[in-house]
């Protein structure tokens, strides 16, 4: 029973370990979205001063603003994308900037069409000069599908630069806002839900985790003593081999009801 209460115990703790690790990958990441997504925007090259490095991910969800043109050539529509509750396509789009680097821009959500291969209309990319403001992302990894020209399987920077053939930033950006020319009319996709700031269950799994690790030591401990007290209870050889009395044995005697007196 120690055999396979010590390996159980161990199991226990590193288990408490992972949960724990989850805990406070999720902390980190609600503690970085309330800190910036709120914030002030700032330029993006104050965000990013060196554009063909990978956004740090304490940055990530910093606000910026950033002022360019979009590439209405290389629309591209990410596929299988959740917006409260409902999957349909992500609208992202090169936009090339002043230093001839772009920024992928996810300009937000449209459902699916007829079929779930097939998207519903796609928003008028805007023409012209364009300051868009939004929150920075690192880029997802690839699902290793091959897509359709004008798809993508994830938001993959990579993938989407070998697509649109754009040199882009290390990071790509969630629009919350356009500004064009003085008067000029912008059509968006759908909004981008609201980031989960959850930090689930994982603190709670971690303890029951560590506390069940001494569990089964407790009960082999209590099984052992157990067995001590039975061996201390048995009756111990006379000296010179004398047989052992035999311990009295109380006998109950069965009480007889009145009721059955009278009726014999």
């Amino acid at each position: 029973m120690l055999a396979i209460a010590i390996p159980f115990a161990v199991a226990c703790f590193f288990l408490g370990q992972w949960q724990w690790h989850r805990h406070e990958g999720k902390a980190a990441r609600a503690e970085r979205i309330d800190s910036h997504y709120t914030a002030s925007p700032v330029p993006l090259s104050v965000a990013m001063p060196r554009p063909g490095a990978s956004l740090p991910q304490t940055q990530e969800w910093t606000t910026v603003t950033a002022t360019g043109t979009y590439d209405a050539r290389h629309v591209m529509l990410v596929r299988n994308r959740p917006n409260n509750g409902i999957y349909g396509y992500d609208v992202v789009v090169p936009l090339r900037l002043a230093n001839g680097l772009c920024l992928l821009v996810d300009r937000g959500w449209i459902p699916n069409g007829r079929t779930a291969a097939e998207p519903s209309r796609t928003p008028a990319t805007p023409t012209g000069a364009i300051n868009v403001t939004g929150w920075l992302r690192l880029g997802e990894p690839s699902l290793g599908r091959q897509m359709t020209n004008g798809q993508l399987a994830s938001i993959n920077l990579a993938e989407a630069s070998a697509q649109s053939g754009a040199t882009l930033y290390g990071a790509y950006l969630i629009r919350r806002a356009e500004v064009g020319a003085p008067g000029q009319r912008i059509e968006t996709a759908q909004a981008l839900e609201h980031p989960d700031t959850g930090q689930g269950p994982h603190l709670a799994y971690a303890l029951q985790w560590w506390l069940a690790a001494p569990v089964g030591l407790v009960l082999v401990f209590v099984g052992a003593r157990r067995e001590y007290l039975d061996g201390q209870q048995l009756p111990v050889p006379a000296p010179g081999g004398a047989p052992v009395p035999a311990r009295p044995v109380k006998v109950r005697v069965k009480k007889t009801r009145i009721w059955d007196e009278e009726d014999e």
